[in-house]
């Protein structure tokens, strides 16, 4: 990455399956994800439990001995729904504060396959950045094609002008996890000149009127 200005990046949230998914490389580069972060000494934050994606990729980032934060709902919890999470453990009362807590806690974002559980959180931190709620870097490891329909959905919302050319930037996709965390630390956030005149503080009484479409 000579001439590139790098960000430095302490730690990445992971959202993917509480599943394996039904191809074997969809484990195996979750591991080798969770490796990649260990050897870059990159510390983990994901949504807790032993499950599926979720425990391949947290158990390797502490076998290379960084840590591990779980943000998992109080719901999760009862009866040892997901298992017992690897590293420390955050408990919260709902999905959305979880999702607030991992943004705030994390310098950048990086999607595994998953359901629709993954999806959302995906999407949700794409329109926060796009929202200017926050400026850091998301990514999906596109492992075997998997993000294929998703990224040429992205593209055709693009061409029917329902998101902007600017906007696309905002998710980066890559097919290994060195090349994947390379885009990350290399992303420069452009924003919406309107959308980041929003004033999204708590103590805010009312957002600042704009005369703008939101392409949402």
């Amino acid at each position: 990455m000579e001439g590139v200005s790098v960000r430095k990046i302490k730690k990445i949230c992971v959202f993917c399956g509480a599943n394996s998914g039904k191809d074997v490389a969809f484990v195996n580069a979750a591991f080798h994800l969770g490796e990649v972060l260990g050897k870059r000494k990159i510390d983990l934050v994901y949504g807790g439990g032993k499950l599926g994606l979720m425990g391949c990729v947290s158990t390797a980032v502490a076998q290379h001995e960084r840590q591990v934060l779980g943000i998992i709902p109080s719901a999760f919890t009862v009866n040892n729904l997901v298992g017992e999470t690897c590293g420390k453990e955050i408990k919260v009362a709902t999905m959305q504060e979880r999702l607030v807590m991992m943004m705030e806690l994390s310098d950048a974002f990086i999607a595994l396959p998953g359901g629709f559980g993954t999806l959302e959180e995906l999407f949700q931190m794409i329109s926060w950045a796009q929202l200017s709620i926050h400026n850091k870097p998301i990514g999906v490891l596109n492992i075997n094609g998997f993000f294929n329909g998703l990224l040429s959905f992205v593209d055709h919302a693009v061409k029917q002008e329902f998101i902007t050319p600017k906007a696309r930037k905002i998710l980066i996709s890559a097919t290994t996890a060195d090349e994947l965390v390379d885009k990350l630390q290399a992303f420069r956030f452009e924003s919406d000149p309107a959308l980041s005149k929003l004033k999204w503080s708590p103590s805010s009484s009312q957002k600042e009127k704009l005369d703008l479409t939101l392409r949402l």
